[in-house]
């Protein structure tokens, strides 16, 4: 079972801003965050994921993020950097500014191979506008990022265990929520 309520909650705001409820950044997690051009952000909304080079060094990348049952997925292709740096540090950060808040997401990437998740994270790919369908231990589908190579792409499940909400909107605030 994913905890989907924080553990813990500590209001960050050094100028008196109140606390950010969970509930708030739950609901605008689960209304979802376009993708598309022209829906948001500047001129979208994108995730960002950052992973960690066997080198030490950071390495962050724009990605496709599907958020269900309080976990984050996004697909890697096998031979991408991306794929390759959890072989070496599954940890990683996803980060999206959305209109009330910025939000940087902590967890570990793990691969789902399992045919229920990966018919889940279809199902939920193909709902938000990519049809995607899950097949030799992926997703495949007509088209993907330019940079991603041919499928299968592997399907990665973040699930958060600290999340940090910075208030983009009134009355702002910072709040970081552990799992």
């Amino acid at each position: 079972m994913v905890a989907t309520e924080p553990r813990t909650e500590h209001n960050l705001d050094g100028y008196g801003a109140p606390p950010i409820e969970w509930s708030r950044v739950r609901e605008t997690i689960e209304e979802g965050v376009t993708q598309g051009p022209g829906a948001g952000g500047p001129n979208r909304h994108t995730y960002w994921l950052a992973t960690t080079l066997p080198d030490g060094s950071p390495h962050v990348r724009p990605v496709g993020v599907f958020y269900t049952d309080g976990r984050f997925y996004f697909t890697a292709g096998p031979g991408t950097r991306k794929a390759k740096n959890f072989e070496h540090n599954p940890h990683v950060v996803l980060s999206v500014a959305t209109e009330p808040f910025d939000l940087a997401i902590h967890g570990t990437a793990r691969r789902v191979t399992d045919e229920d998740g990966l018919e889940q994270v279809a199902k939920v790919a193909s709902a938000q506008g990519w049809p995607a369908e899950p097949r030799d231990g992926g997703i495949w589908a007509e088209y993907s990022a330019p940079s991603a190579g041919p499928p299968p792409w592997y399907v990665y499940e973040v699930t958060p265990e600290k999340v940090f909400a910075f208030g983009t909107a009134e009355p702002y605030g910072a709040e970081r929520f552990e799992f």
